[in-house]
């Protein structure tokens, strides 16, 4: 059985959050852009309009992966976060894209930018909203690991570098008269999505392929195991994660002629031991008497013997 969410609340309040500060953010750069003109806003208006895409994507998947494993899906419905990763780097790369030929054409016709104050005012109110944003999405990944609202918390952040960009490109254009200053930094900002779509691909991606832990996570998860006395040695070790929920396999060596009970209750004491760091994992543990060969056997991790210096 999957282990439940301890959290769901605040993954669910996370994705109502973006949502709606990407939404509040879109109508009111929208009405700042048709009163500048800026190429520059009109960048950050294109991104925070897939923001809301995205986090409505992200609302929807973090609630779908929030159900509880049924007969059909005995694993749970975590995979369903990096699908909307997956999503949210489209979106990204498409507004990315399309900013980037705005603003190469900007860049060949300058327009001179109107009441720069007003563009100015919407993005000092747009960097408060989003920092206050990023601040408790983060306090969510710390609760939860969940990689949805981390690709939501990384585009998030660097909006706040996008408008913070826009405001400098408007007072380069308004005080200086440098008119390509606008489309250049439109450019920059194009760049800048671009890579945090790979990022935020790669990471799902990652996820969807069922790769490992980290390798700190599995060493750690070994030592936990070693340190159980009657435990000889930790082989086959395998790991993955779905969604806030990670997956551990691991075979255990013992004394051959250990009863089964007694086994069975080191083994407990394993679990429980792993459980303690990784309070989210599904535990399986085998059991395997000493002497017997596995010719399959991955990387052995032995205990130290009682010389052996610690």
């Amino acid at each position: 059985m999957s282990t439940p969410q301890p959290n769901a609340h605040l993954l669910r309040w996370a994705t109502y959050a973006a949502t709606a500060t990407a939404l509040v953010l879109v109508l009111v750069k929208v009405a700042a852009w048709l009163l500048t003109d800026s190429v520059a806003l009109l960048s950050s208006t294109v991104d925070s309009l897939l923001d809301c895409g995205a986090s409505l994507v992200n609302l929807l998947a973090v609630r779908q992966s929030l159900q509880p494993a049924d007969d059909d899906h005995r694993f749970g419905h975590g995979k369903a976060e990096p699908l909307a990763g997956m999503a949210q780097a489209a979106f990204v790369a498409g507004s990315g894209g399309l900013l980037l030929v705005q603003a190469v054409g900007r860049l060949t016709s300058p327009v001179e930018v109107r009441q720069g104050a007003v563009g100015i005012a919407v993005m000092v109110f747009a960097i408060i909203a989003t920092l206050a944003l990023v601040s408790f999405q983060k306090y969510v990944i710390r609760r939860t690991t969940s990689v949805a609202i981390a690709a939501d918390s990384l585009h998030y952040t660097g909006d706040v570098l996008i408008n913070g960009s826009v405001i400098v490109s408007i007072l380069l254009t308004i005080s200086l008269g440098w008119t390509w200053a606008d489309p250049l930094f439109a450019i920059g900002i194009a760049g800048f999505l671009m890579f945090n779509a790979w990022t935020i691909a790669r990471d799902s991606f990652d996820l969807l392929m069922d790769r490992e832990l980290p390798a700190e996570d599995r060493e750690q998860i070994v030592a936990l195991a070693l340190a159980i006395p009657g435990v000889m040695n930790v082989h086959d070790l395998r790991t993955r994660s779905s969604g806030p929920q990670q997956f551990i396999q691991l075979h255990l060596t013992m004394d051959g002629q250990l009863p089964l009970i007694k086994a069975h209750a080191i083994g407990d004491q394993v679990e429980e031991a792993i459980r303690a760091e990784f309070p989210l994992a599904e535990v399986i543990i085998h059991h395997d008497p000493s002497g017997l060969v596995e010719p399959a056997a991955h990387e052995v991790f032995p205990a130290p013997s009682p010389s052996s210096p610690p």
